[in-house]
């Protein structure tokens, strides 16, 4: 007698369990994601009415016990919003029920949120097209554009040098970026790094790490290096070569979690390693999104380069705030005529070199 092969069922059990554990996280992220929207809400909503009413107060009415019992609400609120599968969360996350009911809570508290944060605005920013367009405003807009549009020529020399400086401090940030920006893209790959336990946690590490580096502005970087190593280049091109790693770690390990599975795959089935699998099956398809991404990323930092220097990042950026702080127009409108060229030209040629790359 024959016997029947043995049907393998463990290819979907394991399937089964993975879609089990990601559906646990999915919710989890729903949950907290649902006490953020609802604690931002309550808190926004009631800032911008104190703002709106008690302006002339010296401290908003807005107490530590306050920030307890709204957190509190927003906690319970979002675990109950969440856990019946209708939150706004659990439909960005995809586990939400397919009913009338989701669709009705995602579509009113989606408009909610973004009226109280477009009317809150609103309110904060004292927006106002009456004091935009009044005589007194528009008549001192005349005398700054007019002296901006008179540039002073005696500072050229000094201009020009400190603009070349701005280029170098881009050029080197992004360049000495580029070798670490590599290695942590590979660990911060999902689809490279769920293979244990061990690995996608260095990946949930890594990306939180990385992710609040890039939350903090090269601005604020460059006042931090700024006190450490001094005003000066070193520090606008250090505060740039760590926010150009945090970010473009972000844009590679994405263009490596897209990349086409069935080279990888291929290499796998070989019985090649976990480096062996990267090296030949993962590498040749992110070149082109790496070059790509980087010149790009030179292109941005000529622009940070010039703000961070009004901060004491060296380059262009620092004559600026000296000459603007004197209140000598002529001078600011020749510096920033020249950021405007050199801005113009960097992303002239980078839009011609990402080109020629596709």
């Amino acid at each position: 007698m024959i016997a029947e092969p043995e049907i393998e069922i463990l290819p979907h059990k394991i399937i089964e369990r993975n879609k089990q554990r990601e559906d646990k996280f999915n919710f989890v992220k729903a949950v907290l994601l649902d006490i953020f929207f609802v604690f931002y809400s309550v808190v926004v909503l009631k800032r911008a009415i104190y703002y709106k009413f008690f302006l002339e107060m010296r401290e908003l009415p807005f107490s530590w016990g306050d920030i307890g019992i709204l957190f509190i609400i927003s906690i319970v609120v979002g675990i109950f919003w969440a856990s019946t599968k209708t939150s706004l969360s659990c439909k960005l996350f995809g586990i939400a029920k397919d009913n009338k009911t989701t669709k009705w809570t995602v579509e009113i508290f989606g408009w909610f949120l973004f009226n109280i944060t477009f009317i809150a605005g609103w309110i904060v920013t004292k927006f106002s097209l009456v004091d935009l367009f009044s005589s007194e405003g528009i008549q001192g807009a005349q005398r700054i554009f007019g002296a901006l549009f008179q540039p002073e020529m005696g500072i050229f020399d000094d201009a020009l040098f400190a603009i070349i400086e701005t280029i170098y401090i881009a050029l080197l940030a992004t360049l000495i970026s580029i070798p670490p920006t590599l290695f942590l893209s590979f660990f911060t790959a999902r689809n490279l790094m769920r293979d244990n336990k061990v690995s996608f946690a260095v990946y949930y590490v890594l990306r939180i790490i990385l992710n609040f580096v890039r939350s903090i502005e090269p601005l604020i970087w460059a006042i931090i290096f700024s006190v450490w190593v001094g005003i000066g280049p070193f520090a606008g091109m250090i505060a740039l070569f760590i926010h150009t790693i945090a970010s473009n770690a972000k844009l590679y390990s994405e263009a490596i979690e897209n990349i086409e599975q069935g080279p990888v795959e291929a290499i796998s089935a070989t019985g090649a390693n976990k480096v062996q699998i990267v090296w030949y099956g993962v590498v040749p398809q992110i070149i082109l999104p790496f070059l790509s991404f980087t010149i790009y990323r030179w292109d941005i930092n000529v622009r940070m380069a010039t703000v961070i220097g009004l901060v004491g990042g060296g380059g262009i950026g620092t004559m600026l705030i000296q000459y603007q702080g004197l209140a000598r127009w002529h001078e600011v409108g020749l510096i920033i005529l020249m950021i405007a060229f050199v801005v113009w030209v960097m992303d002239y040629i980078s839009a011609r070199i990402r080109e020629a790359i596709y």
